[in-house]
């Protein structure tokens, strides 16, 4: 099929092999992602505007064997592979797609894409883009957070109710402490709690809240820990602090996730979270109609500000850092980056 334009909220998108299978075990196409994305264009533009935001692109579809690499695309162009991360603006971007510079904890610079409206969005998709990973800040200062992510990932045995019932204990602790966390489905079989909070703290400061709400989640819920090395994490619910790192991201609400059935991370309220069955009921071919008809569940995210003093608190009360990800230098205070396996030093 030649190329189509479509209109994405007033812009003209043009979308070229709109016929190409991205899903196969689904028959979803191009043209059906980027028509998802603009008929979700509320949500997704509420979850990504004036974010910095990678790109997760499968320009040759999500194919069975197609593996993702952790490399990101340079100077525009992707590495050689199935699919990638774009970290950088891509050549060719339309006037309106909007840049924002950020600084990697390498040292290095780069403007990322930052999208402001459904159009920037729409095309992101018709260059292969599955998943939005924005960070958690605004173009406006890149280096403090307004969010905080407690992102629950299920490990060994544990499935996507082990993540609900963790969540919503961690629900009532901030609850607690006068903080309303705001949750969704990660599109696999994990949950995410957002915190929005007053851009004052560094990544520093965020990473340590996040550590203090996994331990005393850890307490409080059985089956949680915060065990960075995964033959220490058992048949539990890992709380992945590390995810609130500089330039460590976690995929947006109404974002994709590249497995056969298309599911989408979808924003849900709290009491509907402990009636959901399987994750997967979550589509692409599903949720815009579940958005027309029930709302974002997110609608009003932005109209809520939280102090970080009182995680940061929980944090004074047992301040010990964990290991940072192996990409990232030797950061102060951190322990050693060493399997526990593998540290022959603790060995006789």
């Amino acid at each position: 099929m030649d190329a189509v334009e479509i209109d994405a909220g007033g812009r003209p998108v043009r979308v070229s092999s709109p016929d190409r299978v991205i899903f196969p075990d689904s028959g979803i196409t191009k043209l059906d992602v980027v028509n998802y994305y603009v008929a979700v264009a509320d949500g997704i533009v509420r979850a990504l505007r004036d974010r910095p935001t990678a790109l997760e692109r499968w320009p040759k579809g999500v194919l069975p064997g197609m593996k993702l690499t952790a490399r990101e695309a340079t100077h525009g162009r992707g590495p050689q592979g199935d699919a990638f991360y774009q970290k950088r603006m891509m050549r060719g971007a339309p006037e309106w797609a909007v840049p924002s510079r950020v600084l990697f904890p390498s040292g290095r610079a780069a403007d990322e894409l930052c999208p402001d409206h459904v159009a920037a969005v729409a095309w992101a998709a018709q260059m292969g883009a599955i998943t939005f990973h924005p960070w958690p800040t605004r173009s406006s200062d890149n280096d403090r957070p307004d969010e905080l992510r407690i992102d629950l990932d299920p490990h060994g045995a544990t499935r996507f109710g082990d993540s609900v019932r963790a969540a919503l204990v961690a629900r009532d602790l901030l609850a607690d402490v006068g903080i309303r966390g705001f949750v969704k489905t990660s599109g696999k079989n994990g949950v995410h709690v957002y915190v929005r909070i007053a851009p004052k703290w560094t990544f520093t400061d965020v990473r340590h809240a996040a550590i203090a709400v996994g331990r005393r989640l850890a307490k409080h819920a059985a089956g949680v820990t915060t065990a960075w090395w995964k033959e220490e994490r058992g048949d539990n619910i890992f709380v992945d602090f590390n995810q609130n790192c500089r330039d460590r991201t976690i995929a947006s609400a109404y974002s994709l996730r590249p497995r056969p059935e298309a599911p989408v991370s979808m924003p849900v309220t709290w009491d509907d979270l402990s009636s959901i069955d399987d994750p997967r009921e979550f589509t692409l071919k599903t949720v815009p109609a579940l958005l027309a008809e029930r709302g974002d569940a997110h609608a009003d995210i932005d109209e809520v500000e939280h102090s970080l003093d009182p995680l940061l608190e929980w944090w004074l009360e047992d301040p010990r850092d964990e290991p940072y990800p192996p990409e990232y230098p030797k950061m102060p205070g951190e322990p050693k980056r060493v399997q526990p396996s593998k540290d022959t030093r603790n060995k006789k």
